[in-house]
């Protein structure tokens, strides 16, 4: 009898598990916790997160590391993380007290391990003593600070930037590859795809047996053909958070502004970089579509116009590289969606020119054009606004998707400067799933 017993309950919790509550309509909100250590306005603290936890079902918190040299899981910023002052791993996952809802993950990698150092996601994954090393110190850690689950937004390397080519250009780039030029070639890659699909179905195996979740996230510019097994992994993940986005951005394309986050393909362009054919990948190779979730840029790509440029803002566009950096933001190219927003008003000094989508297709984006008569640089912005969020929610939900994930609630508007409201991303993604 008790056998019996001890079996119907077995049952009863892996049916719970199973039976995921927000399959179609998942908010995953990625959360940077160094954005705590911008100046000013900027600053993004532990309570700015409570008015978008209503909002989130998840909350990723960016982002944990792997040392090089022992191959473990750890945190990449101990005195924020951890460390006494702060441990925001303990402080994030007391929300939970007050939004029982709310599912904690912490990630791994995010590109926010130096770049010097991405070698190691590629040694991790190659041999069984490696990879018991990582997954057990992951484990550790996720179990410790009481993590509901660990993502792994793994550091892939990066393929070359892909070109539209004339008839000469592809004779010419094909002659490249046959003399070892072209885009980049893992001469592992099989070993390293299979040696991740173990790290992940081992990984889920000990997950698992602790009720803890194991979520992916591909970063832009992986190349998911070579590193991701979709019909393997799939069984072994909660979800995969496609963040297809920054598909053009001033580092890769410094001479050419474009949308950084189409929906679809656009006339002219190439033909992956868009978010439907990066979920078409993942359904055709066997992710069920409520595993799949669309990732959505709270930030902006910015390039430098000058006099070279054409003065319409029309993309493509020719362009100088990055844009001039933002007072809270601080970084050229970037901007956060309450940088942008500000920038809009008519009475801004620097005003930008606003351009809508309504194909819903491609983006919103807004420019100052150079000043010819004081020399002054001009401004092209690709973003996203509340329309373009809640297209992207809505392509989701019309897929049967399994919902959008912000990266990341810092860059959003979270003081609410531009229209009163604090996190619109967030709000209107969520309003249209």
């Amino acid at each position: 009898m008790k056998l019996l017993l001890a079996v119907i309950a077995a049952l009863t919790v892996s049916l719970g598990a199973a039976l995921d509550p927000h399959e179609h309509n998942k908010v995953v909100c990625y959360w940077n916790s160094t954005s705590f250590e911008r100046p000013g306005p900027g600053k993004f603290q532990i309570d700015d997160l409570k008015p978008a936890i209503p909002f989130c079902t998840h909350l990723v918190y960016g982002f944990a590391g792997i040392d090089p040299n022992s191959f473990e899981a750890i945190p990449l910023h101990p005195n924020l993380d951890t460390g006494a002052g702060y441990s925001f791993y303990r402080i994030v996952n007391q929300l939970r007290q007050t939004y029982p809802h709310l599912k904690v993950y912490l990630s791994v990698g995010g590109n926010a391990d130096p770049d010097y150092d991405t070698h190691k996601y590629l040694t991790v994954t190659e041999t069984p003593e490696a990879r018991n090393k990582f997954i057990n110190s992951a484990v550790r850690l996720v179990t410790e600070y009481d993590f509901d689950g660990i993502d792994l937004a793994w550091e892939f390397p990066e393929t070359k930037v892909k070109k539209q080519r004339s008839t000469f250009g592809n004779v010419w780039h094909n002659i490249k590859k046959a003399f070892g030029g072209g885009k980049y070639k893992d001469e592992h890659e099989e070993e390293h795809r299979n040696g991740f699909t173990n790290l992940v179905r081992d990984l889920k195996v000990q997950l698992r047996s602790r009720n803890k979740a194991l979520t992916l996230t591909v970063l832009p510019h992986v190349n998911a053909s070579i590193y991701y097994d979709a019909r393997l992994l799939a069984p072994n993940i909660e979800a995969v958070h496609l963040m297809a986005f920054d598909q053009i951005t001033p580092e890769r394309n410094p001479k050419e502004a474009d949308y950084p986050a189409p929906i679809y393909e656009s006339y002219n362009r190439v033909p992956q970089d868009n978010i439907d054919a990066s979920v078409r990948y993942w359904l055709e190779h066997g992710t069920p579509g409520g595993k799949i979730v669309i990732g959505i840029p709270a930030f902006a790509r910015t390039w430098k116009l000058t006099s070279e440029s054409q003065i319409s803002g029309v993309p493509p566009i020719v362009a100088d590289g990055p844009g001039a950096e933002g007072p809270h933001t601080a970084n050229p190219g970037v901007l956060s969606y309450g940088e942008v927003c500000t920038r809009l008003t008519e009475s801004h000094v620097g005003r930008l020119r606003r351009v809508s989508d309504p194909s819903k297709k491609y983006g919103s984006y807004a420019y100052q054009s150079y000043n010819p008569e004081t020399s002054a640089d001009g401004i092209w912005v690709g973003y996203e606004d509340r329309d373009t969020a809640g297209n992207k929610a809505s392509y989701s939900k019309a897929k049967g998707l399994g919902g959008v994930a912000i990266w990341d609630l810092s860059t959003d508007d979270f003081r609410g400067i531009c229209a009163g409201d604090k996190f619109p991303i967030v709000h209107a993604a969520k309003d249209k799933l």
